[in-house]
């Protein structure tokens, strides 16, 4: 791996709080941001969509940046990182998969992989950086326009949640059987498959951070599709090989490491394991396990983020500030004192319905409840 020297020039950092948090420090408060925070549920993002297509949007870095910084201009203060504007599929897209967003519909494949012999339709190895420079420049263009207010994650999918999409051909709500089918049927071809998958992510990863990245999670959105043994067998070797290879690859570049987010929703189970060994500094957390649960799981090795039930965004004012202040206790396990490597973040992400307020009184109640200061 080439090594390569990076000077962006970027604004100084103002906001260290997820940093510290994710290097498992104890902090004043909770630093708090939500999963897929520029969206759908902001009129300033609807606003944008009516005039370009979603993927368009994520392929032109003006307007990537734009979609950005809309929840950080919203709720300046509140948050405390940036997600890059993008979306895990366009992984596919990089090996030559057409993907389709049409509105109201989800992500949809037309060809999807229907079998072993397709593997040989996909382009293999990829040149990322050229298939996925926007994204890289979304990255840089935002890390300046930031102007240091907060840190800008970056991100990717997981190998066998990508897989399951370009397999199923779209979401499911169903269950993905197409793609189960293929680990059963096909285990070989699957383990190829993903072996491929694996390498984009780790490349992919590698150049968000060289373009200025502060930190970056894995999505496994569909890890709750796979059975304990199956997710042992198709997810987790491949999670840990990105993990291990985006640190070493980093260190080659010379490039400063950053923490690695992980967030395998649906497999509270594998907590433990992914705390001891699966190499991520940070272990996200759906809303079905409580948070001294997932502390006594995960040992003090890694840090936390998550997991309060998205849903209780719908809940109203009254409801969210007392499930906010349930979750915030459960972090602090009765510590006088402030959050330790604790990240507050939904257990998924917000979905189009919430009302832009709530979600601002989320973020509030999050600062108040997180500090060591209130019992």
């Amino acid at each position: 791996m080439r090594k390569t020297t990076v000077n962006h020039d970027f604004p100084p950092l103002k906001n260290d709080l997820i940093l510290r948090a994710a290097r498992g420090e104890r902090t004043e408060r909770a630093p708090v941001w939500v999963m897929r925070q520029a969206g759908r549920y902001l009129p300033e993002f609807r606003k944008v969509r009516e005039q370009h297509p979603f993927f368009e949007i994520c392929q032109t870095p003006a307007l990537a940046t734009e979609i950005t910084l809309q929840p950080i201009r919203r709720y300046s203060g509140l948050l405390d990182a940036a997600i890059i504007f993008s979306d895990i599929l366009v992984i596919p897209q990089a090996m030559g998969m057409t993907v389709e967003m049409p509105e109201g519909k989800g992500p949809t494949f037309p060809q999807p992989l229907a079998g072993p012999d397709d593997l040989a339709k996909l382009k293999y190895p990829v040149d990322v950086d050229h298939e996925l420079g926007y994204v890289y420049e979304a990255i840089t263009m935002t890390r300046k326009e930031l102007k240091g207010e907060v840190p800008l994650i970056g991100f990717c999918g997981s190998p066998w949640t990508l897989m399951a999409y370009m397999i199923q051909g779209g979401g499911s709500r169903g269950g993905f059987h197409s793609a189960k089918r293929w680990i059963f049927q096909y285990p070989l071809a699957s383990k190829e498959l993903l072996s491929r998958i694996t390498t984009v992510c780790v490349d992919f990863l590698i150049g968000q951070v060289r373009a200025g990245a502060q930190l970056v999670q894995v999505f496994d959105s569909w890890a709750s599709e796979l059975s304990p043994h199956d997710f042992e067998e198709f997810s987790l070797p491949y999670l840990t090989k990105i993990a291990r290879e985006v640190k070493m690859g980093l260190l080659a570049e010379s490039l400063q490491p950053v923490p690695i987010i992980l967030f395998a929703k649906g497999a509270n189970y594998a907590l433990a394991d992914l705390a001891r060994s699966s190499g991520y500094d940070v272990l996200g957390l759906d809303w079905c396990i409580e948070p001294q649960v997932a502390r006594g799981l995960a040992g003090d090795s890694v840090a936390l983020q998550g997991n309060i039930d998205p849903d209780i965004l719908y809940g109203g004012k009254d409801a969210i500030e007392r499930e906010v202040e349930r979750m915030c206790k459960g972090f602090r396990s009765g510590s006088r004192q402030g959050p330790k490597g604790w990240i507050a973040n939904l257990g998924h992400g917000i979905t189009p319905g919430v009302d832009p307020e709530d979600m601002r009184h989320f973020l509030s109640c999050v600062h108040r409840y997180s500090s060591g200061e209130l019992q």
